[in-house]
């Protein structure tokens, strides 16, 4: 009996049921359509059992498809969130190297600084002391001369008196 058949038959069981006065509802034999229901399913073509299946599969599949989809989402929005820390991080790591660099600059321009003035300073002392040096060594060979000019004077006149002795 094909599909068709048993829909028809079921039909007329329920055409044949007994009307209930005064309602529009009928009575019917249950056995009869509970077997006809039965058999309907037994002869249900394999395609439609397969589609019912399918659409059952295809439930699932969205199901976990959206599960994933949402764990996607949900994974790119912590990556977003970490690649926006790294950023920050990442910023200002790059803003304390700056100042690290300005800091190590200033201090070495002030190092730089201070030392030329120390050398500065110890040249100027130096220049000082060899001016001192210079004007004392003057003195002295001011007085030196001065010493063998008398010195040499006196043997000259020594000579000279020794010489008039002499004539």
């Amino acid at each position: 009996m094909e599909i068709f058949e048993l829909l028809e038959s079921l039909e007329d069981i329920i055409e044949k049921g007994k009307n209930v006065p005064f309602t529009n509802k009928g009575v019917i034999d249950k056995d009869d359509i509970l077997d006809l229901i039965k058999e309907i399913r037994l002869k249900l073509p394999d395609e439609l059992k397969q589609a019912k299946w399918v659409k059952e599969e295809r439930q699932r599949i969205l199901v976990e498809a959206q599960k994933e989809a949402d764990g996607i989402v949900k994974e790119a929005e912590n990556r977003i969130i970490s690649m926006i820390d790294e950023h920050e991080i990442t910023r200002k790591a790059y803003e304390q190297k700056k100042e690290i660099i300005e800091s190590a600059n200033e201090r070495s321009r002030e190092i730089s600084n201070g030392t030329k003035e120390y050398a500065d300073e110890l040249l100027l002392q130096t220049e000082d002391v060899l001016t001192k040096t210079l004007e004392n060594l003057g003195k002295n060979i001011s007085e030196a001369l001065n010493l063998m000019e008398l010195s040499i004077e006196d043997t000259i006149k020594t000579v000279q008196n020794s010489r008039k002795e002499l004539k």
